[in-house]
């Protein structure tokens, strides 16, 4: 098969390494892919947004399948319009992901089918949500009801953050995900990703994965991207994933399907594990980043058979195989992050450290000029390491991360905190 994988970032890499290993493989393309992709794809400079020029690259290259990383062109449509070119494309169609697009969609969602969640409330005018937020009190969450590239999460200690935020959003600062407001309750527990593929009906679990949100040792400071994350999560047990399954999962496919929607690709469900149980927080509806680097790390099925299962409505009885041992990812960034930065530094070591450590580098934000690797994002490596324990994970991924020179890169330097604690106290 000719393959098409939309994307530049982490993520991307690791589908792009994950799917060219397998044998069904016979051409694999990425656009616009960036400076590591490279290495296992052939880059193609298009715009995911450009469906026309997508499309006819397909028909010129004659690709057989279409993988669609991003959310962006997800809510756009680009699923959509390939399927009406009769180009087989895993994603969810635009309707379906509404379940991203809007927050306030994915809350009227879980209202209408007892899927559990924060209470919240939904607002278009900064008075009606300050309102609500005075009544309700703080500490508070406040989101930007649309894409935000996962930077449209104020958690608000205090009522006065919490309407300084609400003014951050309504003023402009996400851009058009910010024409609506979702207010929502703080929940408290342990946070963890689940992912699951669904071919409109029937559903295959893949694995867990714990992301570190916040730009700072400890969970402090602002909310980005994601610094890092580890698969699987200690805190989603066989019983916590069953009952994910059942209680949000399943209740989940059934609403889409019922609304016309049917969904078709990955649910990425942000869960809070809370004293009664778990809690939906938010849909994605893509691999996460960088979760998808750590999952990719750990599954040994090819997986290309479960993308297609996926896309052609055949995930009934389909099984996937897992690595044992623990994945974990280190987010490399430029100082800066997630507020301003340049670009431009030059990358070296990157070959050095996966020699010296086994660990595999996944680029997100590289670019080569005339063969010289730079720096060219946010969130630029992901250094991922495979380990017995999230001791030895966490281990071997910082030794990578050590040997990199980068002077104008920063990472959290505590990935896997929790787990890693939770083994000491085991042990």
């Amino acid at each position: 098969m000719n393959i098409l994988v939309i994307g530049s970032g982490g993520r991307e890499h690791a589908l792009c390494w994950k799917i060219a290993q397998s044998p069904m493989v016979d051409t694999l393309y990425c656009a616009p892919g960036n400076g590591g992709i490279a290495d296992v794809a052939a880059c193609v400079d298009l715009k995911a947004t450009d469906f026309e020029a997508v499309i006819n690259f397909c028909r010129e290259m004659a690709i057989d399948f279409v993988v669609v990383g991003p959310e962006d062109p997800l809510v756009a449509g680009l699923v959509d319009a390939l399927t009406e070119a009769d180009i087989l494309a895993f994603g969810p169609t635009a309707g379906a992901a509404q379940l991203e697009g809007s927050k306030g969609f994915t809350k009227d969602v879980c209202a209408k089918y007892d899927i559990p969640t924060a209470a919240y409330g939904r607002f278009k005018t900064a008075g009606d949500a300050k309102a609500y937020v005075a009544e309700q009190g703080a500490p508070i969450v406040v989101k930007a009801d649309g894409l935000a590239a996962g930077k449209g999460v104020i958690l608000a200690q205090t009522v006065e953050e919490a309407q300084s935020a609400i003014d951050e959003i309504f003023g402009g600062a996400f851009g058009e995900a910010g024409a609506e407001v979702v207010v929502e309750e703080f929940l408290t527990g342990e946070e963890a990703s689940f992912f699951v593929l669904c071919d409109g009906q029937n559903t295959l679990a893949l694995a867990t994965a714990q992301d570190h949100k916040a730009v700072g040792e400890g969970d402090t400071g602002p909310n980005t991207g994601g610094m890092g994350a580890y698969s699987p999560a200690p805190v989603m047990t066989d019983d916590m994933c069953d009952r994910v399954m059942k209680e949000i999962i399943n209740p989940t496919v059934k609403a889409m399907a019922d609304m016309g929607h049917p969904f078709r690709g990955v649910f990425f469900a942000g869960l809070m594990i809370t004293a009664d149980g778990p809690k939906l927080i938010e849909y994605n509806v893509r691999f996460g980043d960088p979760e998808c680097q750590v999952l990719m790390s750990r599954m040994k099925s090819d997986f290309v058979p479960l993308l297609l299962a996926s896309t052609k409505g055949e995930l009934a009885g389909c099984t996937a195989e897992w690595n044992d041992d623990v994945a974990l990812t280190v987010v490399m960034a430029t100082k800066g992050y997630p507020g301003s930065y340049k670009k431009g530094d030059e990358l070296s070591g990157l070959k050095a450290a996966e020699r010296k450590t086994g660990a595999t580098v996944f680029h997100a934000g590289t670019k080569l000029e005339e063969g010289i690797l730079v720096a060219n994002g946010g969130r630029v490596l992901n250094v991922t390491a495979l380990g017995a324990s999230v001791t030895e994970a966490q281990k071997t991924a910082y030794a990578a991360v050590d040997t990199v020179n980068w002077p104008g890169g920063f990472c959290r330097r505590d990935i896997g905190w929790r787990a890693v604690e939770r083994e000491k106290q085991a042990g």
